[in-house]
């Protein structure tokens, strides 16, 4: 097993980076014509209308997402199949929904494909919503710490999905989001588990961390958070995490880094890498590369 695994990563790595041009898309792992559909967003998605609320930022994250993820990357299909598990009938339930962090779309499009829902995103990173893949969400440049009247209390559900990493101050930025949740509203996280797997990678992401589910328990409960259901996900691929932080010692914090890092490879690679990341049952609580979870106010 271990050396189907080591085949695996080296044929990963020894791909050559998707460039911009074949960005694809993102989508849900259960969609239909899913594939199909990936292959002409490129051709056929318009550019984004962007509101502007607040200026643009430069925030502490790798630009490298946007140009490597996409519709058909193993992760991003088993990280929302994995919320679908999880929680969701969230959606349904919720008036509005919304996503801090939306970079380039990614769960916003997922949502409106599996859904049909809108998702209004929000973030700083010009660069992103530049590139932003919903047809039917608002796609907005906004500064949650402004904490626009707005906003106030207006979304019954918000995504937070690998974003919390990215904050050196955790507490300030939470109660920031929280000002933008209705009464009764539920968080959904989603953060990089494994704080022993911190590597070159995670420094070109712009990680300040990766948690357990300890730690990340510790910052829900300091600002009167409850985590209400939670997975480790990805327990079938924390051996990429060994191997990526034999490769990618922590000081190799650069773009080639976070391409190698997370780069799906060639189709096969990528193939192989979504059939396992697929053995696993959901919600479990034994390791993962991933930790999700539903979170509400108290």
């Amino acid at each position: 097993m271990c050396c189907i695994w080591i085949n695996i990563f080296v044929a990963a790595i020894s791909e050559r980076p998707i460039s911009p041009s074949n960005l694809s898309g993102k989508g849900g792992v259960s969609l239909p014509g899913m594939k199909e559909h990936s292959k002409a967003v490129a051709q056929s998605i318009p550019s984004p209308v962007i509101e502007y609320v607040t200026r643009p930022t430069q925030v502490s994250m790798s630009d490298g997402y946007f140009n490597l993820g996409s519709l058909e990357h193993f992760w991003v299909r088993r990280r929302f199949e994995v919320f679908q598990k999880l929680a969701g009938e969230l959606i349904g339930s919720a008036r509005e929904t919304a996503e801090i962090g939306c970079g380039h779309g990614l769960l916003q499009r997922q949502v409106e494909l599996a859904y049909g829902r809108e998702v209004t995103g929000f973030d700083l990173n010009e660069n992103g919503l530049k590139h932003n893949l919903s047809q039917r969400s608002r796609v907005i440049c906004y500064d949650v710490y402004q904490r626009e009247e707005a906003f106030r209390a207006r979304f019954d559900l918000i995504f937070l999905w690998d974003v919390l990493e990215h904050l050196q101050d955790e507490d300030s930025f939470l109660q920031a989001v929280g000002f933008h949740l209705a009464p009764g509203g539920k968080f959904v996280f989603n953060v990089p588990a494994g704080r022993w797997a911190f590597s070159g990678y995670d420094t070109a992401a712009g990680h300040f961390r990766r948690y357990s589910a300890q730690s990340f328990f510790a910052v829900m409960q300091r600002n009167a958070l409850e985590v209400t259901t939670w997975t480790y996900w990805g327990l079938p691929l924390t051996p990429t995490l060994l191997f990526r932080k034999l490769w990618l010692p922590r000081e190799r914090g650069n773009s080639r880094s976070y391409a190698t890092g997370f780069g799906k490879g060639s189709g096969v690679v990528n193939g192989l890498l979504r059939a396992a990341s697929k053995l696993e049952v959901i919600p479990q609580r034994i390791i993962g590369t991933s930790l999700m979870a539903v979170v509400l106010q108290k």
